[in-house]
């Protein structure tokens, strides 16, 4: 029972009921909730909330409140608070198909927003004041400091910053947590910054436990609920042609001496392409390889597991239900090779570049020149948001991006003439791989790198349209450098509005 978690007395004497937990949240309210990629987020006290604003609407009055986490959630509070009409702003990230809805449909607004920009940033004020904090812990120890669960996220900012703390102290995570998260407390705002004192993928320079000034917490609340595990789709085809292609590369970059034998440290974005790549690392040859990344999902705990990759910092987990077992049955294995950090410091771009991360993340779509779109479906529907994507590709030390050439059963072409939306310009994006080859745009001119482009990673169905336009772009454009056609160039994706394809 969650009682044994709560080892302070006075914890144990402000223990309520969910509902009475989220009764003490008000309309209008900006309420700041753990959770990351479905890890660490409160199970019970959202629910609850979502009930509450129903009766609330039911009896005509206005209820919503700000939602700010430290990613996407789950079901139980993107959903419920969504499918409720509950909310009047989410950031950073979601990915929830109610929220999602309602968002694209212009009645929910949502910032998307750099994950490490976002604790920093309501730390300057840009979002006003954080009304209440409600986060999850796997238990409360005597002096009254919290340990986090599976995730960390933003739950530091939210519990230094909010007026009142409401606290879940779920039972279902594990208890042997304790002693894997790595908190740093040494954060200023300009112009008191120093230097984050970390030069290893690997090195502690913070504490185990979260703090909270005690006066500020109104309630306690026991749960006993899983994440929101959710199971990849096997690797198909496209998938391990991708990793195929990508592990080929860093093998050449070992070979000519631009990356050490055992790479540097690798982030992965989450999602079954950036998992089959890290399956393909475990048949590689590579060893003593390293993580400095957001999350920790299947693929990664495997390569722990095999001795492949020796040690990963995150900030969370996406795990399968089969990979959260495993995670659970063997945590003190891997208590000794995982460091949960906050995410102010997993994504920190000092801590990127001094490292020199790798970065695999997914894309919707890329242009000729390298632009890549990772967010918005067409220009305008949200999809996700950009996430931590941004964090690694501005800062790391390689920047790839990995899509099927083809999506929508082959309607629509991930190699485009123009993105029809820009989250990372061509000036970050290193390389670009689909299931046709790798694009290696390093040192290239942005004329080269649109032939580069559509040779290696545009799918056949399309390349002929993509050489005829660059071709005439060349020709009739209004310049040469990075040649277009304005009146065409973002003709294929109003061709998909209007017919449900792109092709011509």
């Amino acid at each position: 029972m969650s009682e044994a978690r709560i080892h302070n007395a006075r914890m144990r004497d402000l223990v309520v009921s969910a509902e009475a937990a989220a009764a003490l949240i008000q309309p209008g309210e900006t309420v700041a909730m753990s959770g990351f990629t479905g890890s660490g987020y409160p199970k019970a006290v959202p629910v609850a909330l979502a009930q509450r604003i129903e009766t609330a609407h039911s009896a005509g009055q206005e209820f919503k409140i700000n939602l700010l986490t430290g990613a996407s959630t789950a079901p139980e509070l993107d959903g419920a608070l969504a499918k409720a009409e509950g909310l009047a702003l989410r950031m950073p990230f979601q990915t929830d198909p109610d929220a999602r809805k309602r968002i694209n449909a212009g009645e929910l607004d949502y910032i998307d927003i750099h994950l490490s920009h976002v604790a920093q940033h309501v730390w300057f004020g840009f979002y006003g004041d954080i009304d209440t904090a409600v986060v999850e812990v796997s238990s409360i120890l005597e002096d009254g400091s919290l340990v986090p669960s599976t995730s960390v996220g933003n739950n530091k900012t939210w519990l230094d910053l909010a007026k009142k703390v409401i606290i879940e102290v779920n039972d279902w995570q594990p208890e042997d947590v304790l002693g894997m998260h790595d908190v740093y407390y040494g954060t200023a705002l300009p112009p008191h910054r120093k230097p984050i004192p970390l030069v290893n993928a690997n090195d502690r320079i913070g504490q185990t436990t979260l703090k909270v000034d005690p006066s500020k917490i109104v309630a306690v609340v026991h749960t006993h609920g899983p994440d929101r595990n959710s199971p990849f789709k096997a690797i198909d085809n496209d998938s391990k042609l991708i990793a195929a292609h990508l592990i080929d590369f860093l093998k050449h970059e070992v070979s000519k001496g631009r990356l050490p034998a055992n790479l540097l440290p690798l982030q992965s974005g989450v999602g079954n392409i950036p998992n089959a790549v890290l399956a393909g690392l475990a048949e590689s040859g590579f060893r003593g390889l390293t993580a400095f990344t957001e999350v920790i999902q299947d693929g990664m705990l495997d390569l722990l597991k095999s001795g492949v990759l020796d040690y990963a910092s995150c900030t969370g987990f996406a795990l399968s239900p089969e990979a959260n077992e495993e995670f659970k049955h063997n945590i003190k294995f891997y208590r000794e090779r995982i460091i949960m950090r906050t995410q102010e410091i997993s994504n920190h771009p000092e801590l990127v570049r001094r490292l020199g991360c790798i970065g695999m993340n997914g894309m919707i779509e890329a242009d000729l020149y390298g632009n890549v779109n990772s967010t918005h479906v067409m220009g305008s529907r949200i999809m996700n948001g950009i996430g931590g994507s941004g964090d690694f590709t501005r800062n790391g030390f390689l920047s790839t991006f990995l899509s099927p050439s083809l999506a929508k059963g082959g309607d629509i072409s991930a190699i485009v003439p123009m993105v029809s939306h820009v989250d990372h310009t061509e000036h970050d994006v290193s390389i670009i791989v689909t299931e046709q080859g790798l694009a290696d745009l390093r040192g290239l001119a942005p004329r080269k790198r649109a032939r580069v482009v559509i040779d290696n990673c545009a799918h056949p169905d399309f390349r002929d349209a993509l050489n005829d336009y660059f071709e005439r772009a060349m020709r009739d454009g209004y310049g040469r450098h990075t040649p277009h056609l304005l009146d065409e160039s973002l003709s294929w994706h109003q061709r998909y509005i209007k017919t449900g394809s792109m092709k011509p």
